[in-house]
Parts: C-alpha cells; structure tokens; sequence
C-alpha cells in the first residue's frame, strides 16, 4: 500500500528508488503524482463532491488531487497536451481538440456523466419574464445583436422598455460552444458585450445582483442558487414552454438545451496509476448521489453498468466523431455515446 503522501515529480528524479516486481518506472512514477484533473466549471461541482467522498475511502486516503476550474476548452488543452490525467467537459470533444490529443499520442476513454437542463436564469425578482423561445433567445444573443438589442421590450414588446444586463460563460466554455450553436447555429456566433466568465459563480453574482439581468448555465448552479435566480420556461420543438427539470429532462421534453456531461480519462493514466483507476472507478459507480448531491440529474443505474463495462473494455475515443450534437433527446445522445460497443472488436 502506498503511504499517505505524494513525493513531487523533481524528487523523483534524484531518488533512487527500487522497483517492485512487474512494475516500471512510469508506472512508479504515476503512482507518485497527483491526479490532476481540469475543465468544465458546470462539471466542476460533480468532481468536487466526487473529490471530498472519494477521500473517506480506504482507496482515496492520502491520494492527492488537484481540480482546477478551467472551462471544457482548457480543459482539453490539457488533456491533449498531458498536463492532466482527468478533463471533465460539458460537450463532447471537438475536432481540432482530437486532432491535439493524436498529435501528443494521447489516448483517452469518454465517459458520461451525468444529464444537464442548460437554464436560463434572471434575477428572482424579476416579475415580467417567466417564458422565452429560442428565437427570442438567438435575437438577444447573436453576435448581431451587439449594441443593438440592449432593452427587454426589444426582445418580448409586452416587456419593459428598461436596459438588460447579460451574463454568461466566457468563450473556452462548453455551455458556451452548446448553446450557441443550440441557439444561434454556431459555436462563436455570440454577442460578446457582456459579463462573461469560465467561473459560474461570476455568472451566478452577475444575475443575483442585478433586477435587470439575464443568463444562461447549468442547473446544478441555477439549483444550488434557486434562492436568488429565477429559471425560464424555454418553448420547445412543440410549442410547448418547459421549466427546466430533472422530469422534463428524462422524458425529453427540455429540449433544445438538454445535454449529456462527460468526464475524459487518459488511457495512459488508468494504465499507470492505482489511483486514477480507483478515483475513475469510484466516480463512475457512485455517480447517481454525487450528481444528485451537486443539483444534476444523474444517469439511469442500467446506464451506469455500461459505463463501467466501457471503462472495463477501455473502449477508447469519441462516439461523437468531433462533432457537437444538438437536438437530440437524452435517449439518442446516450446511444450515440455508446455505439462503440458495436463494434466488432468490443463485443
């Protein structure tokens, strides 16, 4: 068993250290450092209360680990670079991202996580705005709209004719490729005049703090701040306006802003490091409370088994083959997550 602590990298190299049998110095070394984890700051809270249980199992004692809040973009610059073992990732891995991790000879496992409501949120004072459409929302936020949609009647007539105040995420995040090219067909088609950050809690502040202010997240934040935030209904495909919720999610009725969360895991690291298998191994089969606890809404446990098997397999790379899925129900987004397991070397 290794003992309570990390010896950093730069000892390493000056310590002469024996081998155990079978083991080899790569290996040595990745059980010696951190898991490093970076990415999604909509994934965030999921890892961060993944971190704290994973620690009061005999497999997490002493097992250091560093979780930066990052967004999914950086996050898979470092995954693709090998500055982390773990990037965690509010949409799928893009193109040019598969193109970095080639170039490096990183291998990695996509893995699900877990189901989110994309929530678009104002201040809970608020007393006019309780329903928009996509379109209403593609005319306040296109790259278009940049200087001149900037009052609420300009977006609904039947609202007031006062300044709004836009909040949302910085552009190396995830939600913002998502809903972009959900709202607006294109991940950089976005307004850029307004406070933006890769932090929720900047974007949570922003909406909390101003009567006139609107957002978009992810629900778990909205949820764990349900006390000075007000979600929108959104009008779906057919007509319909849904709150945003772990029902309508589950019966594909949130839709265009429903989404699948993922955590990506080098398969260099599972291979080397105890410790990365047993975090990876634990987050996966414990994932139904610990999204439940961080306010998303967990996968189905039949879907937790095929994960694992997926982890099992070590079935490597992307399901989505670079691109970024919208409309699709959760349904479908799962299925495409796991078509790999039909292919004929997996089965």
């Amino acid at each position: 068993m290794l003992p309570p602590f990390r010896l950093s990298l730069a000892l390493v190299a000056t310590l002469v250290v024996p081998l155990a049998p079978g083991i080899s110095l790569a290996q040595q070394q990745a059980a010696l450092r951190p898991i490093r984890i970076s990415g999604s700051s909509t994934v965030y809270p999921i890892l961060q209360a993944s971190i704290s249980a994973f620690r009061q199992t005999a497999p997490g004692k002493g097992v250091s680990v560093s979780l930066k809040e990052t967004g999914s973009s950086a996050g898979f610059r470092d995954l693709c670079s090998g500055r982390v073992e773990i990037s965690n990732a509010s949409r799928p891995i893009n193109a040019k991202e598969l193109k970095a991790c080639a170039d490096k000879g990183i291998r990695f496992i996509e893995v699900p996580l877990a189901f989110d409501a994309l929530s678009v949120v104002v201040h809970s004072g608020n007393t006019w705005a309780n329903t928009i459409s996509p379109q209403q929302l593609s005319l306040l936020w296109n790259r278009n709209a940049q200087g001149r949609i900037n009052n609420w009647n300009q977006v609904n007539p039947a609202w007031p004719k006062r300044p709004i105040k836009l909040c949302g995420p910085g552009a190396d995040s995830g939600t913002f490729d998502y809903f972009n090219k959900v709202i607006n067909g294109d991940e950089d088609n976005s307004r850029r005049d307004y406070t933006a950050s890769e932090d929720d809690t900047v974007v949570v502040n922003c909406v909390a703090k101003d009567p006139q202010a609107l957002g978009y997240l992810g629900y778990g934040w909205f949820r764990s701040n349900a006390g000075q935030l007000k979600a929108l209904a959104v009008v779906n495909p057919k007509g319909k306006a849904v709150q945003p919720s772990v029902q309508s999610v589950l019966q594909g009725k949130y839709q265009p802003l429903s989404r699948v969360l993922f955590v990506y895991v080098s398969d260099q690291a599972l291979g080397q490091s105890p410790d990365v298998r047993n975090f990876t191994t634990f987050l996966v089969r414990n994932s139904p409370s610990l999204v439940a606890k961080a306010n998303y809404i967990p996968l189905p446990e039949s879907t937790i088994r095929v994960v694992e098997t997926k982890l099992y397999r070590r079935v490597l790379g992307t399901s989505f083959g670079g691109e970024l899925p919208v409309g699709l129900t959760i349904g479908d987004a799962l299925q495409r997550s796991f078509d790999q397991h039909k292919r004929p070397e997996f089965r």
